[in-house]
């Protein structure tokens, strides 16, 4: 069997700098998929027209929209880029581009040109789940992530607030913690005999 091997990790992008290029219909799914995960994002749109619900949702969430061909300059100071044109030259050149800097880069719809890929996400308070299926099918991602949104418990935001003030009330050195927690929490799994 195939394996995944991404490895997951949540970014902080409220604290990056973040490119989108393209303005179209992709890449307004690809900046209402980051905001709603982030709405904080740091995030630059560069394409040379965008549609009337991306510069909406721009203006909403103070996204930089920058009506203008892309260009290497546009990659300054950015930590991760998301390629969306109807392009697929331009998108490989921002690909390019994005690794001669050693900056992360998604083109969309287009995985041998990924460092990443944007997979479902479900959120729950401080719960965030992220699903992947390598790049292979969005769909099953989406359908993964449905099943997820309704099978987490819509109080389980209470569980993790309520574990945080247990965890800093424990004493000893960090095995003794862990310890203490994994004995605490053994009962939110249902082990299968």
């Amino acid at each position: 069997m195939e394996r995944n091997e991404l490895y997951p990790i949540f970014l902080k992008v409220s604290n990056l700098n973040v490119l989108i290029v393209g303005g179209g219909n992709v890449g307004l799914e690809k900046l209402t998929f980051l905001l709603k995960s982030s709405p904080n994002a740091q995030v630059q749109m560069v394409a040379p027209e965008f549609l009337s619900d991306t510069l909406e949702l721009g203006e909403k969430h103070n996204v930089e929209i920058t009506k203008d061909v892309y260009a290497e300059k546009f990659l300054k100071g950015k930590h991760l880029v998301v390629a969306c044109t109807d392009n697929p030259e331009v998108n490989e050149q921002v690909y390019h581009d994005c690794r001669e800097r050693s900056i992360l880069v998604n083109v969309a719809d287009n995985p041998p040109f990924c460092d990443f890929y944007m997979g479902g996400i479900v959120t729950k308070g401080n719960v965030k789940v992220a699903i992947s299926t390598n790049g292979k099918s969005p769909t099953t991602a989406k359908r993964l992530r449905q099943f997820f949104e309704d099978v987490l418990p819509e109080n389980i935001d209470d569980l993790v607030n309520n574990l945080n003030k247990y965890r800093k009330t424990l004493k000893g050195d960090f095995e003794q913690k862990v310890d203490a927690l994994n004995e605490f929490t053994k009962g939110l799994v249902n082990k299968k005999d």
